[in-house]
């Protein structure tokens, strides 16, 4: 997979949103992270129990990426909402590949959902201590991020390549969050895949030594997974993903179904909101 290089960010004043420049520029030592430590919930819904046997096989690769051409900051270089930004780049994602007018969140709107979530103020900057990505995706289904909400979502196995390959292929996309060590810092600054260190997760190289981050799952291949970060692409290897991924979801959403495509055969639908309404 090619992987855009990282950039810093300027502001379109038409549309609030963050553009990207002169990549020679950034300093990732200033970039914020904002994702808590998971809060795994035992009642949470699981894709496992809703896959059968007729869902469509994955290709060995799949990439999402190539209408969206500039991906936006949305001020998680300024602050740490980086798990609204990923709900925003998603947005972005789907209704681009969904054959509609891509729909683009402001940094504004995308700031007042994490305000909303976490209690931040964006005028003093008091509070801004991150987010809890269930809380995230809990605000986004039932209040809805930049005027669009998601209808429901469901955790991933664990290191399950499949999983991750599922939720790309088929439902467009998957919502991670990751521990970055601090190794990472020197790969995104250099460009480089986010790949484990060779003394592996210690030291630099500790599961969240940088801080934990929210990203979105865009494309895969095998050799690992695109996600979208801080207004670019950055890929990293499955064994990263292995070691600092604490949390994954598919989310089921209208932003990427259209007249033609529907949720696919061999995904029951229909017992996840069952499921769903119980839990309410």
């Amino acid at each position: 997979m090619a992987v855009k290089k990282l950039e810093p960010a300027l502001q379109d004043a038409r549309t609030g949103v963050t553009m990207k420049s002169d990549p020679t520029q950034i300093d990732t030592r200033k970039l914020k992270l904002g994702k808590a430590v998971a809060r795994h919930d035992p009642r949470a819904l699981l894709l496992a129990s809703y896959i059968t046997p007729a869902l469509p096989t994955p290709p060995a690769s799949f990439d999402l990426t190539s209408k969206v051409h500039a991906w936006g900051m949305m001020d998680n270089d300024q602050i740490g909402d980086c798990t609204c930004a990923a709900a925003g780049h998603l947005i972005m994602e789907w209704t681009a590949n969904a054959g509609k007018k891509m729909a683009t969140p402001t940094d504004k709107q995308i700031v007042a959902a994490y305000s909303a979530v976490t209690g931040y103020n964006p005028v003093s900057g008091a509070n801004d201590n991150g987010a809890n990505e269930v809380d995230v995706l809990n605000y986004w289904r039932q209040t809805g991020i930049a005027g669009h909400k998601i209808g429901a979502y469901v955790a991933l196995e664990p290191a399950n390549h499949n999983h991750i390959m599922d939720s790309v292929y088929i439902f467009e996309g998957c919502y991670i969050g990751v521990q970055l060590p601090i190794s990472a810092q020197a790969q995104t600054q250099n460009h480089k895949p986010w790949s484990v260190p060779p003394g592996g997760p210690t030291g630099d190289g500790k599961p969240g030594s940088w801080g934990g981050h929210a990203i979105p799952v865009v494309a895969y291949d095998v050799r690992g997974v695109t996600v979208v970060t801080w207004g670019a692409l950055q890929s990293m290897t499955w064994s990263f993903w292995e070691v600092y991924c604490d949390e994954a979801y598919a989310i089921l959403s209208k932003d990427y179904l259209t007249g033609k495509k529907t949720t696919p055969e061999g995904f029951s639908e229909q017992q996840l909101y069952a499921d769903l309404a119980d839990l309410k």
